[in-house]
């Protein structure tokens, strides 16, 4: 037979990695919008502003947080979407809200459009946790499913650092243009790529789904791995067929009664999404630029500006992402995530102490801010951020996937809007090391349940 629905050798993985690739560029531009808020924060409330007038705390604060509050309504929306027209069809109208954001920015300066935009933002957020780890899962096989589902960190975490960068050289106007034309450009990449096999299965549409399979398997379609491949999603989408897929009362009363094991596998996904959107690292990321300016106030490193320092911090996350890719299969998910919770929590309260220290009179280290935000957004990418994703994709049948990232994804988010609401207003009320200790003391709790809460390897 012809290989026709294959380019490169016989049981070669590049198709799955260039689908992949293509998946979780959304997460690139993804990190690029959360990365904006860094350097335009600086620019936004200076006397420079390009608004012409600064923007105020209350201001800058809602843009922050507003994505994360639409992100709460359109998590579930999302998942159905993903259910109801495909992984595809989704992750284009995910990358369309993003253009849509940046269209905005790039129409008006008036408040009410960056706050709209924003909220733009919060679209895309809703469903790049939940359809690209999924649409990656179910194109990837099992030999190489962690390494793929580790890259949307990396992707993310590229975005940011691509932002940052183009942030501190490039105009106003022009880092907007290019913000426009990556989700424009990835859109048009979507439309070439294949729809999830499983997806397809469910749909009833098994001839697509073994050509799309042979496609990714660079294998000849009447290639017996790829039948038993096939078959076996099958039985788990028939085993699964009893309810319905996005049934949340399900995992939340049924299988606490009668599945034990599935409703504590739930808890576990459900807490470590949580430990991921308030570690600190959603904060840092978002107001790197200002909090560098603060504790150069006290002494910081005066050889590079706030948003230099911010380019190091986010060349740092890239690192820790390529970490979590090489490692996440080498050492385990759960001590890969204790390792580095305990690291960031450590760190987090370093970061406070040397804050406080500044407001008592006391003279530390200059270099502390730096190097602790640093192991902080390293081990965030590194372990803390990746492990919680993979075992979501990881853990559920196909029944309950959905529904678990679209629930765990909606509690995220509600932390993650409280604490980008309010880390501004607090931190000038009452101190930042304040906010510093308590992503401190969620970073040590969260090592702490994995230690004493789950057996084995079980995240």
């Amino acid at each position: 037979m012809k290989k026709y629905y294959f380019m490169f050798s016989e049981g070669s993985r590049i198709n799955q990695i260039l689908c992949a690739v293509s998946i979780n560029f959304l997460l690139f531009c993804y990190g690029a919008s959360i990365g904006w808020m860094s350097p335009m924060t600086l620019l936004l409330q200076s006397d420079n502003s390009p608004k012409g007038t600064p923007l105020s705390i209350t201001e800058i604060s809602w843009m922050a947080s507003i994505a994360y509050l639409v992100a709460m309504v359109f998590e579930f929306i999302i998942a159905y979407m993903g259910e109801a027209v495909g992984r595809k069809i989704t992750l284009i109208f995910l990358s369309a809200s993003s253009v849509v954001c940046w269209i905005l920015k790039l129409s008006s300066m008036e408040v009410w459009a960056f706050i709209l935009a924003r909220a733009m933002v919060g679209v895309t957020m809703s469903g790049v946790y939940v359809i690209c780890p999924l649409y990656t899962k179910e194109i990837s096989e099992d030999r190489i499913r962690g390494f793929l589902g580790t890259l949307l960190i990396f992707f993310q975490t590229s975005g940011n650092l691509f932002l940052y960068i183009i942030g501190d050289l490039l105009s106003y106007n022009t880092v907007l243009w290019i913000c426009f034309a990556m989700p424009a450009v990835h859109i048009l990449v979507i439309l070439l790529m294949p729809e999830s096999p499983s997806y397809l299965l469910k749909k009833g549409k098994n001839d697509e789904a073994l050509k799309v399979m042979a496609w990714l398997r660079c294998r000849p379609m009447k290639d017996a791995a790829l039948k038993q491949e096939l078959d076996m999603i099958i039985k788990e989408q028939k085993a699964d067929s009893e309810s319905s897929q996005f049934a949340l009362k399900a995992i939340l009363i049924y299988i606490s009664v009668q599945d034990k094991v599935l409703f504590r596998a739930f808890r576990i996904a459900v807490l470590v999404s949580l430990a991921r959107e308030v570690c600190g690292a959603c904060p840092v990321l978002n107001f790197a630029g200002e909090i560098f300016s603060l504790s150069s106030e006290g002494g910081g490193l005066a050889v590079l500006s706030s948003n230099q320092q911010a380019m190091v911090l986010g060349a740092v996350q890239v690192c820790g992402a390529m970490l979590a890719s090489s490692v996440v299969e080498l050492t385990g998910r759960k001590p890969l995530f204790i390792v580095t919770a305990v690291v960031s929590g450590l760190s987090m309260c370093l970061l406070a102490s040397w804050f406080l220290a500044r407001e008592l009179g006391v003279t530390l280290p200059a270099w502390i801010p730096v190097t602790t935000l640093c192991l902080t957004i390293f081990c965030d990418a590194s372990g803390i951020q990746p492990v919680s994703v993979v075992i979501m994709s990881e853990m559920f049948s196909y029944k309950y996937r959905g529904t678990v990232m679209a629930a765990s994804m909606t509690l995220a988010s509600v932390a993650a809007f409280l604490q980008m609401r309010f880390f501004k207003p607090l931190a000038n009320a009452m101190g930042i090391h304040v906010s510093f200790y308590f992503f401190g003391a969620v970073c040590l709790t969260a090592a702490l349940y994995v230690i004493l809460g789950t057996p084995g390897d079980e995240t």
